[in-house]
């Protein structure tokens, strides 16, 4: 299976998914507990996604500049920084990092 392969595939199922949603009674995910797992899946998503690109490269677990970023990020937010400041500090510390040949 070539790139576009995928691509055309994923852009089908993405519109069988989002069509099921108009499709599918609403009852069905009346349930609170439903409810509750639907409202955390785009945390989860997301949360996946940064550990996938900031732990990884080329199938490998690796901890560099990227994993420091990412701690001074959780760092930033634990302190309650706003956004744009947290992630000015996240680019800032992985630049120094890599600008001292770590990472």
């Amino acid at each position: 299976m070539n790139g576009w392969t995928t691509v055309i595939l994923a852009g089908v199922l993405s519109l069988a998914v989002k069509l099921a949603g108009y499709v599918v009674p609403h009852r069905w995910f009346s349930h609170p507990r439903l409810a509750r797992a639907t409202g955390l899946m785009p945390v989860a998503l997301l949360s996946a996604l940064v550990a996938v690109q900031a732990f990884t490269s080329a199938g490998r677990l690796v901890i560099d500049a990227r994993a420091a970023g990412v701690a001074v990020a959780f760092a930033a937010l634990a302190l309650r920084a706003p956004f744009l400041v947290v992630i000015t500090l996240a680019a800032v510390a992985a630049a120094l990092l890599r600008a001292r040949g770590i990472g």
